[in-house]
C-alpha cells in the first residue's frame, strides 16, 4: 500500500505541475487585466455597454478618428482662363490691300506658339505686349483686336488656346491612366479627372483619394466621394491627385479564427464586425465574456476638461453572451492599430486538467493492478 500511495502522490504532483503550465493559444482575461488592481495601474479598463457607448463615441470624435478633411464642391466657370505658360495661336484677318500685317495676296497672317510670360503678357507686332493672363479666350481676343484697331481698323482676330503645365492636374497613381490632364474649363472637378484617367481599378481595397493642393493634403474614401455629391471638389490648376488602397489595419490575436494583421475593408469597422473578420471565436477555446480591445491614445487625447480617456493605454472589455454586450459591440468603432484579443476560456483549462487527472488516475490504477 505504501508503494501504491507513493506512486499516486508522484502522479498527482505531475498533474499539478502540468496544470500550471498548460499549453494555451491565448491568455485568460483575468491574466490580462490583473494589473488593473495594482496601486498605480498603467492602463484603464472600460467595460463597454449600451449605456456608456455614447460617451465612448465622443472619445473617438475627441481623438480625431474618422474625420475627413476634404473641400466641398463649388461651381466654376465653364470656360478656361489664360495662365502663365499657356500657348496662344493668333490669326489676324485683314481684307485691305497692302496691309501691314499680311503678305501680298494673302488675307490673313497666323502667329503661333505665343507663350504667356511671367508677367502674363504676349508680344504682337506693332502693338508690343498685351496682358492676357486671367482672361478667357474671348476676352483676350477682344483685347487684342482693340489694340490693333488704331493700326489696322479692319482687322479681325481669331485666337486658340493650348494650356500649359500650369493649367493642368496631375493624376499620379491608383488609376488606369495616370498622367497630366489639362483643365478644359474652370468647372473641372475631382470625379471628372478620375474618369478621364480611366477610373479606379475594381480590385483595390477600399480606395482612398488624396488631393494635394499647395502645402495641404485632403483625403476621402472613394465610397464617400461617390455617394455624396457635395464632396465632388472643384479642382484648381496644379492640383495633384492620387488613389491608394486603405492601409489602416488592426491586429487580431487569441482564440479566434485567425491571428494576423487585418486591413480595414471599409471606412468604419465595429468590434462585432472585427470578430467576423477574425473568423469568429474559436469553438471550445474562446471566452465570449472576455473579448478585449487594446488601444493606445496620444497624450493630447486624454481627458482634461472634455470627454476622453484618463490614461493613454485603455482596455475595452466586451461580454458577447448578452444582448447588451452584442449591441454595444455593434456600435463600438475599431481604430487603426487597435489590438483585438479573444481571450482563452478558463473552462477549457479546467477540462484539460481534468483530462490529465483522469489519465493520471488511469495510469495509477494500472500501476497498482500490475503491482498486485
Amino acid at each position: 500500500m505504501a508503494a501504491q500511495f507513493k506512486l499516486l502522490t508522484v502522479f498527482a504532483a505531475l498533474v499539478a505541475l502540468a496544470a500550471c503550465s498548460l499549453p494555451r493559444g491565448a491568455a485568460l482575461q483575468s491574466e490580462v487585466l490583473h494589473a488593473k488592481n495594482a496601486e498605480n495601474p498603467t492602463f484603464e479598463v472600460v467595460a463597454v455597454t449600451r449605456e456608456n457607448i455614447p460617451g465612448i463615441l465622443a472619445w473617438s470624435a475627441h481623438s480625431g478618428y474618422g474625420s475627413y478633411h476634404w473641400p466641398n464642391t463649388s461651381e466654376g466657370a465653364n470656360s478656361s482662363t489664360i495662365r502663365t505658360g499657356d500657348l496662344l495661336d493668333v490669326t489676324i484677318w485683314d481684307s485691305q490691300d497692302n496691309s501691314l500685317l499680311t503678305n501680298p495676296g494673302e488675307r490673313y497672317t497666323k502667329i503661333q506658339n505665343l507663350e504667356v510670360d511671367g508677367n502674363g503678357s504676349i508680344y504682337l507686332p506693332y502693338v508690343n505686349k498685351v496682358g492676357v493672363r486671367g482672361l478667357t479666350t474671348s476676352g483676350a481676343r477682344a483685347k487684342i483686336q482693340s489694340r490693333l484697331e488704331p493700326i489696322v481698323p479692319s482687322a479681325q482676330v481669331q485666337l486658340s488656346l493650348r494650356q500649359g503645365r500650369d493649367h493642368s492636374v496631375d493624376v499620379v497613381g491608383g488609376v488606369t491612366k495616370p498622367g497630366a490632364y489639362p483643365m478644359p474649363s474652370r468647372n473641372y472637378k475631382i470625379l471628372n479627372v478620375i474618369s478621364d484617367a480611366g477610373g479606379i481599378p475594381s480590385g483595390m481595397r477600399n480606395p482612398q483619394v488624396r488631393l494635394i493642393r499647395g502645402t495641404s493634403t485632403y483625403e476621402i474614401s472613394a465610397n464617400k466621394l461617390f455617394e455624396d455629391g457635395s464632396k465632388n471638389a472643384l479642382l484648381q490648376p496644379r492640383d495633384t491627385v492620387y488613389v491608394e488602397p486603405d492601409e489602416r489595419s488592426f491586429t487580431s490575436l487569441g482564440a479566434s479564427g485567425q491571428e494576423s494583421l487585418i486591413y480595414f475593408p471599409k471606412d468604419e469597422v465595429t468590434a462585432l464586425e472585427a470578430m467576423s473578420l477574425m473568423g469568429g471565436l474559436a469553438d471550445f477555446r474562446a471566452d465570449p465574456k472576455g473579448v478585449l480591445v487594446l488601444r493606445e491614445y496620444k497624450p493630447e487625447h486624454l481627458a482634461h476638461s472634455g470627454p476622453g480617456p484618463t490614461m493613454q493605454q485603455v482596455v475595452f472589455t466586451f461580454d458577447l453572451t448578452s444582448a447588451d454586450g452584442l449591441f454595444a459591440a455593434k456600435k463600438f468603432p475599431i481604430h487603426p492599430d487597435d489590438t483585438v484579443l479573444a481571450t482563452e476560456s478558463p473552462v477549457n483549462s479546467i477540462q484539460t486538467v481534468f483530462a490529465l487527472v483522469g489519465s493520471a488516475f488511469g495510469l495509477t490504477a494500472r500501476a497498482v493492478a500490475l503491482s498486485n
